[in-house]
């Protein structure tokens, strides 16, 4: 048994909100870890919900808002001092009212061609990769 197999394992889920060639980045804000990084809003899956519900209910606390969820982006899981978080993000597009902040510091609709100039919570990293790649073609 190494150190590794102590850290718990986190699962929590991500929206990639896409409009037009932009996608929406949530700035977190000074009270939460990682504070100033930038993320793809979301939050941990609950037990007993499946990905798309938890990502739906994060949504509609976090932002005030409501999407469609699409395609799967990236499950990656990048180590952290507190544990091991375990992203699954997903495409989603938003239905009726406009994202708000309740959490976060900003939001920002982004140029899918610029994402990587914002700084970005390690976790996410790879779906933004991923993400500016889809969008490059």
């Amino acid at each position: 048994m190494g150190r590794h197999a102590l850290k718990k394992r986190i699962n929590v889920v991500g929206a990639v909100l896409t409009r037009g060639q932009t996608i929406l980045a949530a700035q977190r804000s000074s009270t939460m870890s990682l504070p100033g990084m930038w993320e793809f809003p979301g939050g941990k899956i609950e037990p007993n919900e499946s990905p798309e519900q938890a990502l739906l209910r994060e949504l509609d606390e976090e932002l005030l808002c409501s999407a469609e969820i699409g395609d799967h982006v990236a499950t990656t899981e990048h180590e952290y001092d507190f544990g091991i978080v375990v992203l699954t993000t997903y495409y989603c597009s938003l239905v009726g009212k406009e994202p708000r902040l309740t959490e976060h510091a900003e939001l920002r609709w982004v140029d899918a061609a610029e994402l990587d100039q914002l700084d970005w919570a390690p976790a996410d990293i790879p779906a933004v990769e991923r993400v500016m790649k889809d969008f490059l073609v």
